[in-house]
């Protein structure tokens, strides 16, 4: 794990949520297949280059999650509507369009979690060209 990656977890003040990243951050690289870098405030996996039709292009996170202080949002990059059966057995959470918002990793169904990030950046992979950061 990187320095700066290393010192990000350790200013997480709750032990819980830094506990909870680590085991994320394990967990993400597996079923993503792309190595943890940080990007502000975000642990993201892959990369992918976009360009709107207006012309306004840049890079964003293929997944990856943020560890708030109330919350720990994971990024799920195609939205949720490919999702839902995974999102029924997944346990307590909240989602916005691209945002699974979790209090805490034993929330959740730790294989349906696996399941939809290994499918989200599947689908991303399909739709652009991914790369590690």
């Amino acid at each position: 794990m990187k320095k700066e990656l290393r010192e990000f977890l350790s200013q997480i003040e709750s032990e819980r949520k830094r506990e909870d990243s680590k085991s994320l951050i394990k967990l993400m690289e597996e079923e993503s297949g792309y190595k943890a870098s940080l990007h502000g405030k975000i642990v993201g996996f892959g990369l992918y280059h976009y360009k709107y039709d207006s012309g306004r292009e840049g890079d964003a996170i293929v997944t990856g999650f943020s560890p708030r202080k109330q919350n720990i949002a994971i990024y799920i990059m195609p939205g949720f509507s490919k999702y839902k059966k995974n999102l029924d057995k997944l346990g307590k959470h909240k989602t916005s369009k691209t945002c699974l918002y979790i209090n805490k990793l034993s929330d959740v169904n730790e294989s349906m979690l696996r399941e939809l990030i290994k499918r989200s950046v599947s689908d991303m992979s399909k739709k652009y060209e991914c790369k590690d950061a």
